[in-house]
């Protein structure tokens, strides 16, 4: 009994020598414990063999390689506006395309949900007269057809300004929308005329907003519709 005892402890202590020498030593591989007061952590790091503190060590440039192309910003208007957008930009100081493209972008989809809807109200405040009289009269035929629209505005694929003209104090800009738009056309008691929403229709608008650049309203207006 004695010596099995002895033999089970030999055994136990090369066990455990074997499990020290796997886990008892670092790889390299473990994940540092990352102290909570960062700054007291680098203050007591120890320097370097020339007495160089670590901290100064030089962040590693992660730019782009040598002799790699530098992507071009994307533009939001097409040659043939420059000259206009030029002119636009000269009469208001103020103006700023980016912010102009970022409330056309809602405007068409706001325009386009009062349509859809019927709602006179909004239409009217964002478009000038004989738009909003063409809207109008197109929500008329259809409410005297008992015709619902049930439409869905997907997405807005690309928009860009491919026009623009300034005929003081009157600023044009023409935008095209490339959008997929989802549409459905019901009848008054909801049964399906036409349509589906599970597919989109790829849709290419053509919209012109205008604004007087003297009057203190900020507001541009849409002033013309048409397809691409």
């Amino acid at each position: 009994m004695t010596i099995e005892i002895v033999l089970l402890a030999m055994v136990a202590a090369f066990l455990g020598l074997r499990l020290y020498s796997v886990l008892g030593k670092r790889t390299g591989h473990e994940q540092e414990h990352t102290p909570r007061n960062i700054e007291n952590s680098l203050d007591k790091r120890p320097q370097d063999s020339i007495g160089t503190d670590r901290r100064e060590t030089p962040v590693p440039d992660i730019g782009p390689a040598p002799n790699t192309p530098v992507p071009a910003p994307t533009m939001i208007y097409d040659a043939a506006a420059e000259s206009g957008m030029r002119a636009i930009l000269s009469a208001d100081r103020n103006f700023d395309a980016g912010r102009f493209m970022e409330g056309a972008r809602a405007a068409y989809g706001m325009i386009l949900e009062a349509f859809w809807k019927g709602d006179r109200e909004e239409l009217k405040e964002l478009c000038d007269e004989d738009v909003f009289e063409s809207f109008e009269a197109a929500i008329d035929a259809r409410e005297a057809n008992g015709e619902v629209l049930d439409n869905r505005l997907v997405r807005i694929e690309d928009a860009r300004i491919v026009d623009a003209s300034y005929d003081r104090p009157v600023a044009r800009i023409t935008v095209r929308f490339d959008a997929d738009i989802a549409a459905v056309v019901k009848d008054k008691d909801g049964k399906l005329i036409g349509g589906s929403l599970s597919d989109a229709v790829d849709t290419h608008d053509v919209w012109t907003f205008m604004r007087d650049l003297s009057s203190a309203s900020p507001a541009w207006v849409l002033d013309e519709t048409d397809e691409a």
